[in-house]
Order: C-alpha cells, then sequence, then structure tokens
C-alpha cells in the first residue's frame, strides 16, 4: 500500500496564511509593548516640566589579534553580535564585522593624523562622541587593548566623561608574531624577555642585557640607529634577528639575518611595512618551529572561480593551508526562464506523482526549497517519497530540512555513481516508476539516460539557471594569462568553460586542480593540464588535493636543495596541455 502523501488544499492554504499574517501582527504588537517609550516633557496638564537626560552609552574595549581573524576570543565575538556601533580603524578590522548583527552602526576612526598623542586623543574624543549616541559601543583595537595599544588612553578619556567601559583582552603582537615565525620567547636557559616600543621614544639600551630576548615594536624606520645602539651597549653583531612583517596572516614575511646584516638583508628582500623584530639566540629555533611559513600552499594565490555563495568553505579550507585565496564570479545562479514547468513538477510531488525525487547540487535542493517556501510548504510533502542525493554536501542540504537521503553513491560521487546504485524499476515493488529530477539548465544527460535504461520515467525539471558572469577586472585577467596566480582551483565543468571564455586559459605555470572527473574532462578538452583532483566532490576535499600536491611539490624542493619557490615565480615557456 502506497504510504500517504502530503497534500494542499486552497482551504489550508488560507488557513496558513491567515494564521502567518495573525503571527506577524502579534510579533509587531509585541516588540511596540518592548520598544522604550520616549517620555513627553509635560506628563499632564498642570504638571511641571520633567527634564529627561539620555543616559551615556557603554564602551567594550576588543582585542582582536595582530591579524589572522581567527586569533578574536569567543568573548570578543559575543560582545561584537550585541553591539549598536563598532569603531574600527581600517578595512584590518571588516573581517570581524561579519559577527555583528544587521544595521550596526560602523564609525571608521582611521583619520587621525599627526603624532601618535594627537591620534590617540582624536580617537579618545571618538570613542566618548559615539558613546554618547549608542547605548552599547565596541571598539576594536589590533592586538590586545592594554598591550602597546592605545586602549588604556581611550578607556581613561571614557571614565572622564563618566562612560563605563569593560575589557575584553587580545591576544598581542608580542607572542603571537614571534609564535607564528616560528620563534619561542623563551626556552631552556633563556628566560628573560624584554620589550621595546621605540614610536617617539629615546631609550637607554646601555642598561640591556646582551644575552637577554628583545622583542622590538616600532622598529623599522628607526632599525639602523637601533642595530648600531644594541651593538655599542655590549650586543654581539652576530646576535640572530628575525623581522616578521604581516605577522599571523597569509602575507607574512619573515627575514632573518644578525645585528650586522638585518637591515641590508631587509632591503635586500624588499620587504617593507610594520615588523615584530625578535632579537637573540632564540631566532635560532625557528630552523626547526617554523609551522606557519611551512605550510603546503603558504603564501601561494590562488583564484577560486565560482558562485559568491558558494566559495566560502573552500575559500576557508585554502587559508588553513596558507593561501591568499581570490574569488572571481564566473557564473551566477537565476531562476529558470519558464517557472511553470518547476510548478508543475512541485504540485506533481504533492499529489504524488513520483516514486523519487533525485537531487545532484546544492542548487537544485535549495530552488525546490523556495518553491515550498512560495506554496507554504515544508518537509511533509515528502512523505512517502525516496529521496537520492548525488553526494555528501547535497545530502547535507537535504539533511537542513531534517531528511535523511534514501540513496548516495556507495562509490563515485557523481551522477555516474548514484546510476550504478540505483534500483531498477519492479512493476511489482514500486507502484509508480516516475523520477523528479530537478536540476540546471546545462546538466548533462548521464542521469536522465541511466535511469531511463533501468525502467524509470523522468520528468527532467530546470530548476536553475547558471549564467555565465561579466569579465573580472583588467588586473585579474592579466593575472591569469600571465601566471601571477600560483593555482585555480575549477569545483565544476561550467566554472572552466566560463573561466576560459571570460578570461582567458591560465598561464602554463599554474597548477590546476579539480572536483572530479567530470571537471578533468573538460579541463583537458580546453587544454590545461590537470595537477591535482579530489579524492570525492566537496569543497574541501578539493582544498586538501591541491595541499597535497603543494605538500609533495615543497618535499622534492627541500630534498633537492633547492630554494622553495611557488608557482608562479616559475615560469614556462608554453601553455598547458593535457
Amino acid at each position: 500500500m502506497t504510504p500517504a502523501r502530503g497534500t494542499t488544499t486552497a482551504k489550508n492554504t488560507s488557513k496558513t496564511r491567515a494564521k502567518a499574517t495573525a503571527d506577524v501582527s502579534s510579533a509587531k504588537t509585541a516588540a511596540a509593548t518592548k520598544t522604550p517609550q520616549k517620555v513627553p516633557a509635560k506628563v499632564a496638564a498642570g504638571s511641571s516640566t520633567v527634564k529627561q537626560t539620555r543616559p551615556l552609552g557603554h564602551v567594550t574595549f576588543v582585542g582582536v589579534g595582530p591579524g589572522d581573524p581567527a586569533l578574536l576570543t569567543i568573548a570578543g565575538r559575543d560582545v561584537l553580535a550585541n553591539a549598536d556601533a563598532v569603531v574600527v580603524e581600517g578595512p584590518e578590522h571588516d573581517p570581524f564585522l561579519a559577527y555583528c548583527r544587521p544595521g550596526v552602526e560602523v564609525v571608521d576612526g582611521s583619520g587621525a593624523e599627526g603624532s601618535r598623542a594627537l591620534r590617540i586623543a582624536a580617537r579618545a574624543r571618538l570613542v566618548v562622541k559615539t558613546a554618547k549616541a549608542s547605548a552599547n559601543v565596541v571598539r576594536l583595537l589590533t592586538g590586545d587593548p592594554f598591550t602597546f595599544s592605545s586602549g588604556a588612553e581611550e578607556a581613561a578619556a571614557c571614565r572622564k566623561a563618566g562612560i563605563s567601559f569593560n575589557v575584553v583582552p587580545g591576544v598581542s603582537e608580542v607572542s603571537a608574531v614571534p609564535a607564528y615565525a616560528g620563534i619561542p620567547l623563551t626556552v631552556k636557559g633563556e628566560r628573560e624577555v624584554t620589550v621595546l616600543d621605540l614610536a617617539e621614544s629615546k631609550l637607554d639600551f646601555s642598561r640591556l642585557h646582551p644575552k637577554q630576548t628583545l622583542v622590538l615594536l616600532n622598529a623599522v624606520d628607526v632599525l639602523k640607529d637601533t642595530t648600531v645602539a644594541l651593538v655599542d651597549a655590549g650586543f654581539d653583531a652576530g646576535t640572530p634577528v628575525a623581522a616578521t612583517v604581516g605577522g599571523t596572516t597569509t602575507a607574512q614575511t619573515s627575514v632573518v639575518g644578525t645585528l650586522g646584516t638585518i637591515v641590508a638583508d631587509l632591503r635586500a628582500a624588499k620587504v617593507t611595512g610594520p615588523a615584530v623584530i625578535v632579537v637573540g639566540s632564540v631566532v635560532e629555533q625557528r630552523e626547526t618551529l617554523s609551522w606557519f611559513e611551512t605550510k603546503p600552499l603558504f603564501g601561494w594565490r590562488i583564484l577560486v572561480p565560482r558562485t559568491k555563495d558558494q566559495a566560502g568553505p573552500l575559500m576557508d579550507r585554502l587559508r588553513r593551508y596558507g593561501a591568499m585565496p581570490e574569488e572571481v564570479p564566473t557564473i551566477s545562479v537565476e531562476p529558470p526562464r519558464n517557472p511553470q514547468q518547476m510548478d508543475k513538477a512541485i504540485r506533481g510531488l504533492v499529489e504524488g506523482r513520483y516514486e523519487w525525487v533525485a537531487f545532484t547540487s546544492v542548487n537544485a535542493v535549495k530552488a525546490v526549497r523556495e518553491k515550498f517556501d512560495e506554496y507554504g510548504l515544508d518537509a511533509r510533502a515528502f512523505s512517502g517519497l525516496k529521496i537520492a542525493a548525488v553526494g555528501e554536501k547535497t545530502a547535507e542540504a537535504i539533511g537542513a530540512w531534517g531528511i535523511r537521503p534514501d540513496l548516495l553513491p556507495s562509490g563515485e560521487q557523481s551522477a555516474a555513481g548514484l546510476v550504478e546504485d540505483w534500483p531498477p524499476f519492479d512493476e511489482v515493488l514500486d507502484p509508480i516508476n516516475r523520477v523528479f529530477l530537478p536540476r540546471a539548465d546545462i546538466a548533462t544527460e548521464t542521469l536522465v539516460a541511466g535511469l531511463t535504461d533501468l525502467g524509470w520515467e523522468v520528468d527532467d525539471v530546470t530548476a536553475y539557471r547558471t549564467v555565465r558572469a561579466a569579465p573580472p577586472p583588467a588586473p585579474t585577467r592579466e593575472a591569469i594569462k600571465s601566471g601571477k596566480f600560483d593555482a585555480v582551483v575549477f569545483t565544476s565543468s561550467s566554472t572552466v568553460r566560463n573561466l576560459v571564455g571570460i578570461a582567458g586559459k591560465p598561464h602554463a605555470s599554474t597548477v590546476i586542480a579539480v572536483i572530479g572527473p567530470a571537471t578533468l574532462k573538460t579541463a583537458e578538452e580546453h587544454g590545461l593540464r590537470v595537477d591535482a583532483m579530489a579524492e570525492s566532490p566537496s569543497a574541501e576535499e578539493l582544498a586538501d588535493a591541491l595541499a597535497r600536491f603543494g605538500a609533495d611539490r615543497r618535499d622534492t624542493m627541500v630534498e633537492a636543495g633547492e630554494p622553495v619557490t611557488r608557482p608562479s615565480e616559475r615560469r614556462s615557456g608554453s601553455r598547458r596541455k593535457s
């Protein structure tokens, strides 16, 4: 007996809409009762005038760490989630705004000029002004608010203005940057560390012990004079020195030398910008303990041609391996030109026309879900249906409905793999022989042909369209063609076709990684040699495959005694060919 399927009627729809309207009205009423009401200046006829004083806001100083967004503390994240206004210092703080609720006011505090004292005073006034206008203010500071930062001075200004404040400590650059460079600040026999901030101050180096470890901040502009002064103070000119720029980010660069050579070493390496400089024998530990700059894809500039809403997990995984991914839209997902086909299919699903629904992508799941929302349906509409998914990511998207797929490929995670495991139609066991297949307008016919051969009738429905995006900016196109990208990761055949169509072929030196056999075939058809392929079709596996390739490449260079370089630093004279 066929299990009962979900049904929908005009009456039920009307009730649902009426209930939704009532719920919305109730929500508005409840919100209105909770919203603080303005108190009128005069409360009643003949009463005296009541002067209302607006309470001052509250400021939380949050240290966000020296650069790596992952170093933000849980406490800092929670404070940002409740902020009414956030005071930032520049684009480096933009990643942390993702933790804020929509509509939060962002106040730019990067405009202060002049000496350090003047800049601190200007920002303190800005924080106080913001707190007088907003109830809950978060002030983001790089590193730790009270460690070589302006947090203490700004907090004092708040106290003077009668504004309360909290402090959420952050990871200081003093410890984090050396750690990311593979340099411990203390080792057995070396337990003394002195931190010197050389900004706008003259220090007496004669009191320093030549055997202690020094951490120098704001020293790049005065490094020549500083090294001379340290040698004059008794430090050996051969004392190891490491200067790290862009610490804790994928742009991190460390230059190692000695007190006598570091200025020339930095000039030769063409490294500029603020640096954390470590002086002492602990720098020698870097050769053994370097862990960040030796990641398999460290410093690689990787092109991710993909739809914007799907690039996140892949880019996060690539960053974990030390890469600098850049997302370039090549396709956009849009509704079908003729929505009637999907409307008819959804009605057929509810009315019991299908035995199976086969989802071949996350986008297909999303398209069906949007139609369900449009009709006021939920997961109960799948009652009695069997659900198939082409891979784990698609299964996860279905799982968000609270549904577990009945069929997943046991082998290759693809349409061909799904056909391999799909049961043939049986007139006795299967009361209905029809399959609903929502998919892209340019999908291959592998699944339709395979199911037809197994005796099933397939309603092949265009659930969404993939449209080629506009060409990327000229500098990006030039970087693709000239080999300034170290690698390109292709997540589908359409990304291969579209990238080549809007920007041209990647340079011969560029490493190519693909998500599966179908994408591999398309890349080879376009004259690209594929270097790495994911073991299963997921963004994470694609990043893992490229990382394995990068690790093997690095090991080969090290074993050969060659300097470790990125693919973009080695040019090949010809185009890639399969």
